[in-house]
């Protein structure tokens, strides 16, 4: 009978990636068939039962699935200030899936929906440097020297340095349009970096994450990613990966 990596077993559950379930394994709160098992590459079976904290868990089919963020949503399942959140925007049968990282409540643009945990890591983790595109508009003509200090590096925080590649597409004296290219996820960091440098940002959409695109989606649209986006794209991350 073929057994599983128990740390592949609790992600497949969409509980966590596979590095965090080696964190809850050598914790301790893992159990298999009522023992606690910290030793990781620990082999499970279809037939055992697994509990994480008290809860047992199953493997699930993983879904994926691309959403068109609208300006006035924030991208979380519950907030306690009662703001409308993306799931507003869903159906109850994907309120179960989880956003690849985040777009604040102003920003529209794509994201990634699944509860696939690995993937999650793959996508958002700081070390994996996935290309993130954006077209934003600003208020104001800006400069080549500001151009060049966004790619050099500005900090927005502390011991918190934001990079950007900025790509302008049309400028007048009035406002500047331009795709900008992240491989950070810092909070608001595109916004942060243009109000130090005395800009304010119009509008600000996420237009591709990885290799997948707001192509074909309509604002506040969702649409399963099919199986051979969903390849391209871990061949993509495996490619980047291995640099």
């Amino acid at each position: 009978m073929s057994t599983t990596r128990l740390n592949k077993y609790i992600a497949s559950s969409g509980l966590c990636s596979r590095r965090k379930a080696d964190e809850l394994i050598e914790s301790g709160v893992v159990m298999v068939n009522g023992k606690k098992v910290t030793e990781l590459g620990y082999g499970v079976q279809a037939k055992d039962k697994v509990f994480v904290n008290g809860k047992m868990i199953h493997p699930v089919k993983h879904e994926y699935y691309r959403f068109y963020k609208p300006a006035g949503y924030i991208t979380t399942s519950d907030d306690e200030k009662g703001r409308k959140t993306i799931y507003d925007l869903l159906p109850e049968n994907l309120h179960h899936l989880k956003p690849v990282g985040r777009l604040d409540r102003e920003s529209t643009g794509l994201i990634i929906l699944t509860n696939d945990g690995d993937l999650i890591n793959e996508l958002t983790h700081p070390s994996a440097k996935v290309p993130k595109l954006y077209k934003v508009s600003i208020n104001g003509k800006i400069t080549q020297d500001d151009i060049n200090k966004m790619y050099k590096g500005i900090e927005i925080e502390q011991n918190k340095t934001a990079y950007a590649q900025v790509d302008v597409l049309d400028f007048d004296n009035n406002s500047t349009t331009m795709e900008i290219l992240l491989y950070q996820g810092l909070n608001r960091q595109i916004r942060k970096m243009f109000e130090i440098l005395g800009y304010e940002v119009v509008t600000l959409k996420r237009i591709q994450h990885a290799t997948l695109t707001l192509e074909g989606l309509k604002r506040g649209e969702f649409k399963p990613i099919k199986p051979g986006q969903i390849k391209d794209l871990k061949n993509f991350l495996n490619r980047i990966s291995s640099k």
